[in-house]
């Protein structure tokens, strides 16, 4: 499972070299819970734009995929390595969304609309997040469906490839 935060929070980057490990859980576990992990992560974004005479010549963008290890959990005794790599795809997912959201503003010319369309780009990207989350979990059966897992492992792992261009450093 997965839910996103704001950046002001304590976060890790996504790093390609660095997977979670259970101690990057250190949120508090719900009483009541169907779950046996819950990775917290999200999409950061921010944006500067330069002006010269009223108008708009330049833009720089940041983007970045978060972890957040106050708000993600597991259960002891009911979480294992498998599921570990259930949450640590739901973070992959996140960094799919960043690699294609970058790809996106890489696409982007310079005009009047330029912040308009780079927060449309980032709302579109949220949103496209979450759904593909969500269809994850409800495919996979929160990684009890092994043929499902495996599929998605491979998915993300391609498209993750197709957008290596812009991967997180």
């Amino acid at each position: 499972m997965l839910i996103g935060f704001p950046e002001q929070e304590v976060t890790m980057s996504w790093n390609r070299d660095k997977k979670l490990a259970w101690d990057d859980f250190q949120g508090e576990v719900p009483s009541e819970t169907d779950e046996a992990a819950l990775t917290a992560s999200g999409i950061t974004f921010s944006f500067a734009l330069q002006q010269s005479n009223d108008r708009f010549v330049s833009f720089e963008s940041t983007v970045d995929a978060h972890f957040y290890p106050k708000k993600s959990w597991y259960i002891t005794g009911r979480a294992d390595a498998h599921i570990l790599s259930h949450e640590q795809l739901h973070f992959d997912i996140t960094e799919l969304h960043v690699r294609r959201l970058r790809h996106k503003i890489s696409k982007l010319n310079v005009s009047q609309n330029i912040r308009e369309e780079l927060r449309s780009l980032h709302e579109v990207a949220n949103k496209e997040l979450a759904e593909m989350q969500q269809l994850y979990d409800s495919q996979s059966d929160h990684s009890i469906n092994h043929d499902q897992q495996s599929f998605w492992n491979k998915k993300v792992e391609n498209d993750l490839k197709t957008y290596e261009a812009f991967a997180s450093k």
